[in-house]
């Protein structure tokens, strides 16, 4: 099982384009886990209509009060379920194949993590 755990804040301008890179990967995710760290904007309206209409699992939780960073992911990886667990950050775009080519690299039964560079595009 393929997870990906999500933090977002205030990223009304990103989210929408993040999701759609998630949900649009050559080897499809089993659930996206998001925690919203108490967003005062229109992020979590954006992660709503695109749960509504989403054939993969989304789970959506907004935090009471702000917590930070750090402990908005630790809450998000809690949730997962997945034997594989992506972590992603709300202003990310994700190329086609990257959960392929990862999953391709867990195959070795020593690996325990990947870390990879990443494209500034912006």
């Amino acid at each position: 099982m393929i997870s990906v755990a999500m933090t977002t804040y205030n990223g009304e301008k990103y989210v929408k384009e993040q999701l759609e890179s998630i949900l649009e990967q050559t080897k499809p995710v089993d659930e996206i886990v998001i925690m919203d760290d108490k967003s005062t904007d229109e992020t979590v309206e954006i992660i709503k209509k695109i749960q509504e209409k989403s054939e993969v699992k989304i789970i959506l939780e907004v935090n009471k009060e702000n917590v930070g960073y750090i402990e908005n992911f630790r809450r998000a990886i809690k949730k997962t379920k997945g034997d594989i667990i992506f972590l992603c950050d709300q202003d990310d775009v994700w190329k086609k194949n990257k959960m392929r080519e990862i999953e391709r690299v867990f195959e070795d039964p020593k690996v325990m993590a990947v870390v990879h560079d990443a494209q500034i595009v912006d």
